[in-house]
């Protein structure tokens, strides 16, 4: 059993480890990805269609086009979602592992100057760009299987071996390197606008310090039976209803925006066994708090126990999340011809 901190990323603390007892042993594994020791900051990019119709798969062209070249993503994946607003949404995150690539592709593909030209502000669609630039240090992840890599850990060099941190409140933050030295609080308020067009069809909004984002997913692919019926009858409902509070009423707990996204095959657009909920908290301490006391999140725990128990601990569901804090001009966020709860919109 290994730290999910890797030697070369250790540093004396000066925020205390939550875990103080080095004997512990976790209830059930856990793997965490690791990366070559010169990796520095990566890039995750959002590219979303909106509309008020049913989007064909076909439409993802409209991003995916431009992923080519020796500097196109490393790895991207299409998903979709309904928000409350009902608009429909197609979305590709991109992952590519470092910023320069990102920039180069941005303007050798021609990608920036379609992005930028006045003709989507009069298009059929709304569309909204959100950019991560996580430095190695500033993100942590957990799997339920080191054999199915997920996210950023199609980026990695393989998974560690089974890891001590995980399986105890505070365990996000004891992954997380940066929080061996920072509190990571984040800043007050909601987000604010960096500038518009001329139009007012396209707003740009300002970075906010130490913003925290979950990406949480579930893989039920592999199960059968008795297994799939307990997750898709007692656990995912109580899944989809905790992401549903987060989107329409997780403003007040320090959640910004929720989106509950089913996964589609990048080659026939047809939706998978997967979903995964992506959220926005102020900050760490923000989505820690919500993980640990809120009634939504203490269902969603409960629920995934009783299955988890019923199973007698033999689950074929596999499970995953990467947890970023971001400083704020690591940010990119841009939506064009959106609706007004859009996003982090939602906050104006």
């Amino acid at each position: 059993m290994e730290s999910a901190i890797p030697k070369h990323l250790e540093q004396k603390r000066t925020c205390p480890r939550n875990l103080v007892d080095n004997t512990y042993l976790p209830p059930f594994p856990a793997w965490t990805t690791r990366f070559e020791t010169n990796a520095k900051q990566f890039t995750v990019a959002y590219f979303a269609i909106q509309s008020t119709a049913e989007i064909e798969y076909s439409e993802h062209h409209i991003f995916t086009q431009y992923f080519e070249g020796q500097d196109q993503p490393q790895y991207w994946v299409p998903s979709t979602f309904v928000d409350a607003q009902n608009y429909h949404h197609l979305v590709i995150t991109a992952y590519w592992s470092d910023v320069e690539p990102f920039d180069r592709w941005c303007t050798q593909s021609g990608f920036q100057i379609w992005w930028h030209d006045d003709k989507r502000e009069n298009e059929q669609y709304g569309y909204f760009l959100e950019i991560y630039y996580p430095k190695i240090t500033e993100f942590e992840t957990i799997f339920s299987n080191p054999n199915t890599p997920e996210g950023i850990a199609h980026l990695a060099q393989g998974m560690s071996d089974e890891m001590q941190e995980h399986a105890y409140y505070g365990s996000m933050r004891d992954r997380l390197p940066i929080a061996q030295t920072e509190n990571l609080h984040g800043e007050n308020g909601n987000f604010s606008v960096l500038g518009t067009s001329t139009h007012g069809q396209r707003i740009r909004l300002k970075g906010k310090e130490h913003l925290s984002l979950i990406r949480s997913g579930q893989d039920w692919e592999g199960t059968k039976g008795k297994e799939r019926d307990l997750y898709l009858n007692d656990v995912e409902p109580i899944l989809r209803q905790g992401m549903d509070f987060l989107a329409s009423e997780g403003l007040a707990e320090g959640c910004f925006n929720c989106r509950y996204m089913t996964v589609l095959d990048a080659n026939t657009g047809k939706p998978l066994n997967k979903t995964f909920g992506l959220a926005y908290f102020r900050d760490l301490e923000h989505l820690e708090r919500w993980a640990k006391s809120h009634p939504t999140h203490v269902q969603i725990f409960g629920s995934f126990m009783k299955y988890v128990q019923e199973m007698n601990f033999q689950v074929n569901l596999k499970l995953f999340h990467e947890v970023m804090s971001i400083p704020s001009q690591s940010q990119y966020f841009e939506y064009i011809r959106c609706h007004n709860k859009t996003g982090l919109l939602n906050t104006l």
